[in-house]
């Protein structure tokens, strides 16, 4: 059964209330130390989650075989491309120092 917070409209005090998700929110509760019946508001608070285990990214929401699978395919066609691309992107600086030793000769 979950506990929800009340608080005391009068007082500003707060207590925690045992109750079923099908019962209505109390609008009145006896105060612990007064034993009067006083009006009482709902307090939401926010809830505490922990989160343990995988399942809190993005790709881990995807399937493991269907993934992997479609990934493998389109990336051995797309390395072979990708690597030349990214091979010319860092030839330019190998090619510098080779330069210099040409022109001390």
């Amino acid at each position: 059964m979950p506990t929800y917070v009340y608080k005391f409209i009068d007082t500003g005090e707060t207590i925690e209330v045992q109750q079923a998700f099908s019962d209505d929110a109390l609008t009145e509760a006896m105060h612990p130390t007064r034993g009067e019946l006083l009006a009482v508001k709902k307090v939401f608070l926010p809830v505490g989650v922990t989160f343990k285990g995988g399942g809190f990214y993005k790709t881990d929401s995807r399937g493991g075989s269907s993934s992997s699978a479609a990934a493998s395919t389109p990336s051995t066609a797309s390395t072979s491309s990708d690597s030349s691309s990214s091979t010319a992107s860092s030839t330019p600086a190998p090619a510098a120092p080779a330069a210099s030793p040409a022109k001390s000769d």
